[in-house]
């Protein structure tokens, strides 16, 4: 007999629940309860027996893995389930099985301006210039072949011409750094974990035992390493349970592969296929038009939109003069909102790029609008949070160079770069790591005496902080602040010590959370942090954030800024791949699902973009919401009144029409947009690139 807890779920919800054995793929739209199957799922496989220790549910940010941890035992689910994100699923099996995966079990993991660090240095090593070979790009290549499961043997072996085979030796001595810090970067995670399961046969078997029935939340999401790794997981007993929906797979630029969920049937030919397309969360205008938007894309899974919500809701599509005009514009609707007893916490601004929140700051500021900006790992970025944290690694991996370079003049204790340059010169000489160098510091001839003992002195501190890494975090964090000098030497800077009370109440709070709290466990976590994770829902303001960031949230009241062809899309979707601008188009979609009452999208006719004011055009996307332009025209004042004196004439093109542009050069038209007077022509040009331009702007002529 079924629990009367599952009496609210829709006939799909529980039939998706209530599959136990094989495969299953739930087709999930936004807003239609795809957290609350999964965790009701949970639950429904431990009342039919299932022990929680064999149930591993993975989703893709710390807050939502809570968030489905807190759910699955508010419904009486055992705590005993492991629910976490793709990569604390990785870092917990390779501590377990670190010494198969050929790396010691303490690795640090090495967050984005430490991969930078290596990365520069791996560029140098290899002689050559960090202006032909930006390291930033160099990680973004590595980065990608990692995600694809190409290590540096193989690439090294397939490297054909002189970039590939210089970016192969990048590759390669940037790993060798990693190795020497007992490091791994993100990417490595995933690699190494899909490696260790592919080479050893009893790892996989022994943790396909563990975790008979595999669930996967955002399945759109994963990349080819995850897949894999899910693959291999589930290999003896196919009980994989994925979750997801094409129409939001907007992470391709970082690996995501939404194949990986279209293809799911093919992988799988005899799994069960549940639909959920109620939608709980957004009025029915705002589906409407979300509807519209995405059905222009191809490579979906058909699926409905039913709204369940009434009909009333706010939806505008408006134009502004420029940029300055439309983030007031924005300030003063959420000070009416506000006014009329809408909580500021229920209102969120979307923009494509984070460089578009600056105009939106000030014109909160003058409107005195309390706000946040959604992007939380700058927290762990200031200097003051770095350097303890610095502190904290080498406790527990004295290989990080990186944490040891960091700390070990911080705050000054009179070892400077010359004592430095010598310890790391013998440290090469004799093969040791930097730490074991620093620790034989009497026996370096080139130091004198005084180094010496201040290296000695440092070294007997660290000593003393390890002894106690075995218990709680907090008071270890607090110990090492005071201790190490780093309190001291703040205490006249008030919002740093602040910061850092933070970060220790925050450690405070994970003790309390964690079944077993160690700094190891700490560290990862705080490494493995995202945006989303850090948005705070109690401090009463307005949320800023780009649209990417805003996945998996929801909001009564969203506004979604720049919709401006070179923005949204953005410029780098203005090629001849559809795959590109199907993103795009599914990234508006994300921003538009998540609104629940109120829907504001806006454009302007001029912005100022890298320090140049330009004249834009409407994004093709608000065609495809069944915009009626000629009304826009009217009503938005300041819409391409033609007030510039341009001609309004607009030339006849059609499709195929060969036509030249002063800029772009040859081109050839690929569609008509009819907007009456503001009519959009699509040309692809010669040089690869596809603009959509307004016909009375463009300056096109016929060949």
């Amino acid at each position: 007999m079924q629990n009367t807890r599952y009496n609210q779920l829709t006939d799909s919800q529980r039939e998706a629940v209530f599959h136990i054995e094989g495969p299953l793929l739930v087709l999930a739209g936004p807003g239609s309860g795809k957290t609350r199957v999964i965790t009701y799922r949970i639950a429904a496989l431990i009342d039919s027996g299932v022990k929680p220790y064999n149930i591993c549910a993975i989703t893709f940010t710390n807050k939502a893995a809570d968030e489905m941890r807190q759910r699955a035992i508010a419904l009486g689910a055992s705590a005993g389930a492991h629910i976490s994100t793709f990569h604390s699923l990785c870092v917990k099996i390779l501590r377990r099985y670190a010494a198969n995966a050929g790396i010691n079990s303490n690795f640090s993991i090495y967050d984005e301006s430490d991969q930078g660090g290596c990365m520069k240095q791996a560029v140098k090593d290899c002689d050559l210039d960090t202006t032909n070979f930006p390291p930033a790009r160099m990680l973004d290549a590595v980065s990608a072949l990692k995600n694809k499961l190409i290590d540096v043997d193989t690439f090294g072996a397939q490297a054909d011409d002189f970039f590939y085979k210089t970016l192969a030796k990048i590759y390669a001595r940037y790993q060798r750094i990693l190795s020497e810090r007992n490091a791994l970067d993100f990417d490595d995670l995933l690699m190494k974990t899909a490696f260790l399961l592919q080479s050893f046969g009893d790892v996989c078997r022994e943790l396909g035992e563990r975790f008979k029935f595999l669930l996967i939340d955002e399945y759109q999401d994963t990349n080819h390493a995850q897949y894999k790794i899910a693959k291999a997981l589930v290999s003896a007993h196919n009980n994989i349970c994925v979750a997801g929906d094409p129409d939001q797979s907007i992470y391709r630029w970082r690996g995501a592969d939404i194949r990986n969920i279209l293809a799911f049937e093919d992988d799988w030919p005899d799994a069960a296929v549940v639909k959920l397309e109620e939608n709980f969360r957004s009025r029915p205008k705002i589906l409407e038009i979300a509807d519209k938007l995405i059905a222009e894309n191809r490579n979906r899974k058909q699926k409905s939109l039913i709204p369940t919500k009434p009909p009333v809701a706010d939806v505008a599509i408006t134009g502004f003069e420029d940029e300055v005009e439309e983030a007031q514009a924005v300030a003063q609707q959420a000070k009416e909102l506000a006014e009329r007893g809408v909580s500021l916490n229920d209102i969120a601004v979307f923009y494509r790029v984070n460089v578009m929140n600056r105009v939106l700051e000030e014109a909160f500021i003058q409107n005195k609008i309390p706000y946040q900006i959604v992007r939380g790992v700058e927290f762990y970025s200031r200097k003051e949070i770095r350097d303890l944290l610095a502190y904290l690694k080498i406790l527990v991996n004295p290989s990080d160079e990186i944490a040891l370079l960091r700390v070990i003049n911080t705050p000054a204790r009179g070892i400077g770069k010359t004592t430095i340059d010598r310890v790391r010169s013998y440290a090469a000489l004799h093969n040791i790591s930097f730490f074991e160098a620093l620790k034989r510091a009497g026996e370096i001839d080139s130091l004198s005496k005084g180094p010496k003992a201040k290296i000695a002195v440092f070294v007997g501190m660290l000593g003393q902080f390890e002894k106690d890494i075995g218990g709680k975090v907090a008071p270890l964090a607090e110990r090492v602040f005071a201790e190490s000098g780093l309190a001291e030497s703040l205490r006249e800077d008030r919002s740093a010590v602040e910061n850092v009370e933070e970060l220790i109440n925050g450690a405070g709070v994970y003790d309390q959370r964690a079944e077993e709290p160690s700094l190891l466990g700490y560290l990862q976590q705080i490494a493995l942090f995202s945006d989303v994770d850090a948005y705070d829902t109690s401090r009463g303001c307005v949320a800023f954030m780009t649209l990417h960031c805003a996945k998996g949230l929801e909001f009564e009241n969203v506004f979604i800024i720049g919709l401006e062809d070179g923005l949204l899309p953005h410029e780098r979707s203005n090629t001849d791949e559809d795959e590109e601008l199907e993103e795009e188009r599914r990234l508006f979609f994300v921003g538009i699902t998540r609104a629940k009452t109120g829907l504001y999208v806006s454009y302007a006719r001029y912005r100022k973009i890298r320090g140049q004011m330009l004249r834009m055009i409407p994004s093709p996307f608000l065609y495809e919401l069944g915009a009626d332009f000629a009304s826009l025209a009217q009503e938005s004042r300041c819409y391409y009144d033609g007030s510039d004196n341009i001609s309004q004439a607009v030339p006849d093109f059609a499709t195929g029409q060969l036509v030249r542009h002063k800029s772009f050069g040859l081109g050839r038209v690929k569609e008509l947009i009819d907007m009456g007077e503001n009519s959009v022509v699509v040309v692809k040009f010669n040089t690869g690139q596809t603009k959509s331009l307004m016909i009375k702007y463009a300056g096109l002529s016929k060949i």
